[in-house]
């Protein structure tokens, strides 16, 4: 290269002086700012065209990163807003509201709380914008009964873990006029709705009929149900009914002798023996008992138990609850209910309950259809001490008797029925005359056929009742939370087992008929 191809000291000089003097004269000029750089721009030129372009177009509350979240439910949206930037106003309702829809918020608006976030600048906090109305529910018709309508008051347990009977009591009395029961009708609820609009039906309700029952009535008022006498009131399938009471305020002795009532019988005192009583519903004695013999078409409730001297009988329909059973003979349509039982024979077509400190059943026979719950069994003295759950053998012995007469009769009806078609096969053959012999026969046929289809039929029914029983029976058990004594026997259905040596904690139960066991754990 030459060297006029570069410039000279000189040359350099004037062109630097003429570009100072271009810069000094564009920085008078308005938008320019800065300095000059040695590539010829102006400093902080190229920042402020990005700032200048970006703030064309601002960002939208779509834009800018706030957000709606919205619970499972659909009962609660939450609400974060971006500050909109200094480049544009603040939020309008209109614009938040509008947001929430697009997210799927419609309904439920929190008012306050949107134009608390618009004029207090509430920013990045999600704040609570919108809430459903959970569905306010009504309720049916109910009657408010003015007694107890348990028929049974469980007994109070002491602090030495017996069990208090004196406290229990199926008799609830009543006046003339006493108000029984007062309706409530139904009231209708209100329906709810979510937050995306869609609305949350209350269920429906219903009213219910009138209260029926014996000795209530309604006088001004429909709703409220009163009694039109005294006696004992109670609530039996749905039904009210007072009950006449007999009521002996004393003891019954032989002087009183029999005492017999069609309703329910309390007596507040105690009971001498060889007192026969009896009631067409519950007996209740408070007092002691003797060597009676008590008959009910309820219940009998003992409160401080039985002491029977081996003369003792009790049956009732229902259950028997006893502080405790001595020397007696209990017979129960359902459960057995007792502390102790003592030399006594119990059965129950339920359940017998040994509860308390002690739930001991200590000799005697002790039978029950569906089990035996128990705290001890027999004592130290090996006292012979037998339990049986299940049908006892007579049932057996019962469907045994019942099968065999059912073959005999089948037999029968097989003969009658062809000696039957005999005689009909030489009517026809002699063109329907016959013989007064003859005919006599055919009517002791036909009588005696017809009797025994019945007599069958009886039969059958009998024979489903007992399997019906022995089924019912299989699945009882005997289980004792304590002592086991040597001398007892535990029996199911046909099959015994004699316990040889002391043990605790056990249950029993019936597998193909057989005795079976296993351990009750404690933890």
């Amino acid at each position: 290269m030459g060297s006029r191809d570069f410039l000279s000291e000189e040359e350099i000089s004037e062109l630097r002086k003429e570009m100072e003097t271009l810069a000094m004269g564009d920085k008078d000029t308005p938008g320019k700012e800065g300095t000059l750089s040695d590539e010829g721009v102006f400093e902080g030129q190229i920042l402020k065209d990005i700032v200048d372009e970006t703030n064309i177009t601002p960002l939208t509350i779509e834009e800018n990163g706030s957000y709606v979240k919205i619970s499972d439910d659909d009962m609660c949206a939450w609400l974060y807003l971006t500050p909109p930037g200094t480049e544009r106003e603040n939020y309008t309702k209109d614009e938040l509201i509008d947001f929430l829809g697009k997210n799927g918020v419609r309904n439920g608006y929190h008012q306050s709380n949107l134009a608390a976030m618009i004029k207090k600048h509430v920013y990045e906090r999600e704040i609570i914008v919108a809430q459903g109305q959970p569905a306010i529910e009504g309720n049916d018709g109910y009657y408010e009964y003015k007694f107890d309508p348990d028929q049974y008051k469980a007994p109070r347990i002491l602090s030495n873990g017996s069990v208090d009977y004196t406290n229990m009591s199926t008799l609830q009395n009543v006046r003339k006029g006493d108000v029984l029961a007062v309706y409530h009708h139904a009231k209708i609820g209100q329906d709810g709705y979510d937050i995306k609009g869609r609305t949350l039906p209350a269920k429906r309700v219903k009213e219910i009929p009138p209260l029926k029952g014996q000795a209530v009535y309604t006088e001004e008022n429909p709703d409220i149900y009163l009694a039109s006498k005294d006696g004992k009131v109670e609530l039996r399938n749905g039904r009210i009914d007072i009950q006449s009471l007999h009521e002996i305020n004393g003891n019954v002795t032989l002087i009183t002798g029999k005492v017999e009532f069609y309703g329910d019988i309390v007596i507040n005192g105690n009971v001498e023996a060889g007192v026969v009583i009896r009631a067409g519903r519950n007996i209740e004695i408070r007092g002691t008992v003797e060597a009676v013999n008590l008959f009910a078409g309820g219940d009998i409730i003992l409160s401080r138990g039985i002491q029977g001297a081996q003369r003792a009988k009790i049956s009732a329909r229902g259950n028997v609850l006893a502080d405790f059973i001595e020397h007696a003979v209990v017979v129960a349509g359902g459960n057995v209910q007792a502390n102790t039982i003592l030399n006594s024979r119990i059965s129950a077509d339920g359940n017998v309950l040994l509860t308390g400190k002690k739930g001991a059943i200590i000799g005697g026979y002790t039978h029950a259809m569906m089990g035996i719950t128990a705290t001890e069994i027999g004592n130290q003295a090996e006292v012979r001490t037998v339990l049986h759950v299940g049908c006892e053998k007579e049932t057996y012995s019962k469907l045994k008797t019942a099968k065999v007469r059912e073959t005999a009769q089948k037999n029968e009806m097989k003969e009658l029925s062809e000696e039957a078609a005999e005689l009909l096969a030489k009517r026809k053959a002699t063109g329907g005359s016959t013989s007064e012999v003859l005919e006599k026969r055919m009517k002791a046929l036909e009588g005696r056929l017809v009797k025994l289809k019945a007599e069958m039929e009886e039969g059958q029914q009998e024979i489903r009742g007992i399997e019906k029983l022995i089924a019912k029976g299989q699945g009882a058990e005997i289980n004792v939370s304590g002592n086991i004594y040597r001398g007892t026997v535990v029996g199911m259905g046909q099959a015994q087992m004699p316990i040889e040596h002391n043990t605790c904690f056990m249950k029993y139960f019936q597998q193909r008929g057989m005795i079976e066991t296993s351990v009750i754990a404690y933890s």
